[in-house]
């Protein structure tokens, strides 16, 4: 119920029960324990509503982030954020599935269903990133093979699980590529290895959601029932 809620995903609020930071009428919470109704919930000595919870229906944006804005909610450098973009929720709060560094556009999963987000940013669900990458530099089927194959980073293997040539002539061209892990920086890094250069990096596809053409910068769309209910079955979860 708490990772629903977005207090803070399983393994962490597992990681305070046991911890004893969490009590049900003034008793330490156990591990397991099922929440029923009337129970008085504390989290660090404070209160937590935890009814409204299991009342919000799960909501998913599809946020088109441009360059220049953070992942964060807020920035000690005053750069902009992207959670001042997003509607107000009455309950609850967004949470973003997984990072976009400054410098790289395109699709930002945001959901209030903290399960949710934890289950798709997740390694083990393995879910498919697709960006769309502008190199600058020379590219022959040697380089891409080995992008394919693996190449040693310095936080260990990392590959494309597919690369495509998208357009281009000359020195530019636009790739797209996939990766099914959320590495920091993976994709440029990667490219780099290589000794081109990423002149732009928007991601266009996370899992079975896409961004639609339509959806400008600093703009989102909200899925729909059935476009919700095929992200939720697709990591495991039952369609509301």
């Amino acid at each position: 119920m708490l990772a629903r809620g977005g207090l803070g995903s399983r393994r962490e609020i597992e990681k305070w029960i046991k911890e004893g930071r969490l009590t049900v009428n003034g008793e330490v919470a156990a591990l397991g324990y099922r929440l029923k109704a009337d129970d008085h919930l504390k989290l660090n000595g404070r209160v937590v509503k935890w009814e409204k919870y299991g009342e919000q229906p799960t909501r998913v944006l599809v946020y088109h982030k441009p360059t220049g804005e953070i992942v964060a909610r807020r920035d000690p450098e005053g750069r902009p954020v992207i959670f001042t973009q997003l509607p107000r929720l009455s309950v609850g709060r967004w949470i973003a599935v997984g990072r976009l560094d400054i410098n790289t556009s395109g699709l930002l999963l945001v959901t209030n269903n903290g399960e949710l987000a934890n289950r798709l940013m997740h390694p083990s669900t393995q879910i498919d990133r697709e960006y769309a990458a502008r190199i600058l530099g020379e590219i022959d089927d040697e380089m891409l093979e080995r992008l394919k194959t693996g190449v040693e980073l310095e936080d260990g293997l990392a590959f494309f699980n597919d690369i495509q040539f998208y357009a281009g002539e000359g020195a530019n061209k636009w790739f797209h590529v996939v990766v099914k892990e959320g590495r920091n920086r993976l994709v440029r890094r990667l490219w780099e290895s290589q000794g081109v250069q990423v002149s732009r990096l928007k991601r266009v596809r996370y899992g079975p959601a896409i961004l639609p053409e339509k959806i400008k910068a600093h703009s989102y769309y909200e899925l729909d029932h059935r476009e919700l209910a095929i992200l939720m079955e697709y990591v495991g979860l039952k369609a509301e």
